[in-house]
């Protein structure tokens, strides 16, 4: 089944509704059984990397979330470009690092695609090297 430009829309402001409240179990539910998920980054960042189930999901959020203080990480949306199933959001991601205090901002790209309702794939492109810069003990 194919789906709309309206209903992709949809689904993606609702992962981005959970991902405010950092509910990685109701962003997981979201996702198809199978998926195509692609963050590129070192091993400076766990949380980065390629994952395929569903089941991986909520994992890539409770490794990432804890490094960052609590109530102090911005989701900017700039940008929705939507085609049928495929979204893609231009946004603006900013963090404070909760064991340095520093705080980073990166722009990101996000490849999302959506069937019969469930996310199938999500491709993230942002500043790793921010992150993993944010993220030293130095």
């Amino acid at each position: 089944m194919t789906t709309d430009t309206q209903s992709a829309r949809a689904v993606v402001e609702e992962f981005l509704r959970h991902l405010d409240r950092q509910d990685a179990d109701a962003v997981q539910a979201l996702f198809a059984a199978e998926i195509d998920w692609y963050v590129p980054g070192s091993a400076a960042l766990p949380w980065t990397g390629r994952r395929t189930r569903r089941e991986e999901v909520a994992p890539y959020f409770t490794t990432m979330w804890p490094h960052f203080a609590p109530g102090r990480s911005t989701i900017t949306p700039e940008r929705f470009i939507v085609d049928g199933g495929d979204v893609v959001l231009l946004a603006v991601f900013t963090h404070t690092v909760l064991a340095n205090g520093r705080e980073f901002t990166t722009p990101v790209a996000m490849h999302l695609a959506v069937d019969d309702g469930r996310i199938v794939r999500m491709h993230l492109y942002e500043d790793t090297l921010t992150a993993a810069e944010a993220l030293r003990a130095d």
